[in-house]
């Protein structure tokens, strides 16, 4: 798979340790906004903060929506596609929080407010297009910025900055 970030992005890499600690500072802002009967993880991305909101705010109900909004092959935002809608007695979502790791384009989340309105919409990161259609977030990024996540990279040598300007200019 390509590097999914263009060279006008700027990267943001998240540690393991950063996504534990951010997911863990989004339970603390949504412990004051409960109780919650349960919780509605945003596959693939909203798993691993969901799993940390969820034992924070000792949910044991943990639901599933699984969702496709990048082509798997470029890694490029494609068609949005419901993989797997939530169980029917969630209904409208009142009491329920839904959790994605971020609010992009606001795509996801426009589909999580048609198909869950009452719910309480959640992410770790947001971007400005997608800050309308998310109630809790912990931490705003620029639109043109790419989060690496922890689960898509492993370690390698970067390049500094300097040197990579270097190389660009020629």
């Amino acid at each position: 798979m390509k590097n999914p970030a263009t060279p006008s992005q700027k990267p943001f890499p998240v540690s393991w340790d950063e996504m534990h600690r951010h997911a863990k500072a989004l339970a603390w802002r949504l412990s004051e906004k409960g109780p919650w009967q349960g919780l509605v993880a945003v596959t693939r991305g909203g798993l691993v903060p969901a799993a940390i909101v969820a034992r924070e705010l000792d949910l044991r109900l943990v639901e599933t929506i699984c969702v496709s909004s990048y082509d798997d092959a470029t890694n490029a935002p494609g068609d949005l596609r419901l993989l797997k809608p939530v169980m029917e007695k969630i209904g409208d979502g009142r009491g329920w929080l839904v959790v994605d790791d971020l609010a992009d384009t606001g795509r996801t989340l426009t589909l999580m407010k048609k198909l869950l309105p009452a719910a309480h919409r959640a992410a770790v990161y947001a971007k400005p297009a997608g800050l309308a259609l998310v109630d809790s977030y912990v931490i705003e990024v620029s639109q043109d910025t790419w989060i690496y996540f922890p689960w898509d990279v492993e370690l390698q040598f970067v390049q500094p900055i300097s040197v990579k300007k270097v190389k660009n200019e020629k």
